[in-house]
């Protein structure tokens, strides 16, 4: 066993604090507070190849692996949970199921554009009916002549309002047995009858765009259907899984922000003439605190190493996913206890964090979706 970061890990992640630090983290506390996307950040971030990370270099990408780019994930996490998670959703939802599951002709089209990093995707999973049960999709999807006429609704998806494309789910058919056949299908953003609304004000992440979409008529030719037609429920399985990675890595750096924060305060605040880090009461918090970071990050560099060998790893994403984002809320919310009455305010940011957790505890499968991941691999 070798815990030990390649040199190109070690850069990258290096390479991706220094940039958090300087163009991410001055303007975190503004991105919130307005709720602004920041649009000239990913930009940024694409020229410097970060939204192209895990994808060959054949599609305009980096050429890395999996685990760099939880690294990534989590250097900009620590800084900004919003900026993570629209990160986090533009390469392991927007992009990766273009990768996994296109034909070459879609990949050229819609993926080296997105790995390069000259544009933005989306992924259209979640209707107002179909949450923990995405197999409950209403949206329809008909063939007629050579197009597919889609209608239906999603809602909570992120980064749709910033989106080039959208990878849209919808039944299209049914099979022998009754079920309905699930479909995916890409969906350039300017389509005639596509609808992009952002009107959700919401308690954290308040940075990252999340849109409701409505679609009326819309048409695709049915040479954009991702993959297998028939396979479209097994493919946005796969894409979750590895997106719980990314979410586990967002989660573990908001932790880190926390402990970071609490262990700075402590050290500085003084209480019957000592600083409170000198207190057991406190020492004991920073401690598990540090511990469950340690673990929840152990977990999700497993998962990442599982993906990139090539092995399974859908129940170890399942715990990294779980156990990072509990631990992301338990943290910031002991830092806030640290803080003492300074933590509820917004100036010293760990109810940022606070608020930011909370989301990563519900978005890409609830902690009890998790928990049934798990049980189902145990064979429960």
């Amino acid at each position: 066993m070798d815990f030990t970061l390649t040199k190109e890990q070690e850069m990258t992640k290096r390479m991706v604090r220094e940039f958090a630090e300087e163009k991410i983290a001055p303007i975190a506390a503004e991105i919130d507070r307005e709720a602004t996307f920041p649009y000239e950040l990913f930009m940024e971030m694409g020229k410097l190849g970060l939204l192209g990370i895990p994808f060959p270099e054949q599609y305009g990408g980096a050429g890395g692996d999996t685990l760099t780019y939880a690294l990534a994930v989590e250097e900009i996490g620590r800084v900004c949970g919003s900026t993570g998670l629209s990160y986090a959703a533009a390469v392991s939802l927007g992009a990766s199921p273009i990768y996994y599951f296109g034909t070459e002709e879609q990949k050229q089209s819609f993926l080296v554009p997105l790995a390069k990093g000259e544009a933005l995707a989306s992924f259209g999973l979640t209707e107002p009916n179909a949450g923990s049960d995405a197999g409950g999709t209403e949206t329809k999807a008909v063939l007629e002549g050579d197009e597919y006429v889609i209608n239906g609704e999603k809602s909570w998806i992120t980064n749709a309002s910033y989106a080039r494309s959208i990878t849209v789910t919808a039944v299209s058919g049914k099979r022998e047995n009754g079920k309905p056949i699930i479909s995916a299908f890409l969906v350039p953003a300017d389509t005639k009858g596509l609808t992009i609304s952002s009107n959700y004000d919401k308690m954290g992440v308040r940075g990252s765009n999340t849109s409701e979409i409505i679609l009326e008529d819309v048409r695709v030719p049915k040479e954009n259907i991702l993959g297998d037609e028939t396979k479209g429920f097994g493919q946005f399985l796969y894409t979750l899984d590895g997106g719980r990675i990314s979410i586990a890595a967002l989660a573990v750096g908001i932790a880190q922000a926390s402990f970071e924060k609490a262990l700075q305060y402590a050290k500085e605040r003084k209480q019957f003439g000592q600083p409170i880090s000198k207190f057991q009461a406190i020492q004991f918090k920073l401690a598990d605190m540090a511990m469950e970071i340690e673990l929840a990050r152990n977990m999700v560099h497993k998962a990442a190493w599982l993906k990139d060998e090539g092995k399974p790893f859908s129940k170890e994403s399942a715990f990294a996913k779980l156990y990072a984002s509990e631990t992301a809320f338990r943290t910031a919310n002991q830092a806030i206890q640290i803080h003492g009455g300074y933590g509820y305010m917004r100036e010293y940011e760990v109810e940022r964090y606070l608020r930011d957790a909370k989301l990563l505890e519900i978005g890409e499968g609830t902690s009890e979706i998790q928990r049934m991941v798990i049980s189902r691999n145990l064979g429960c």
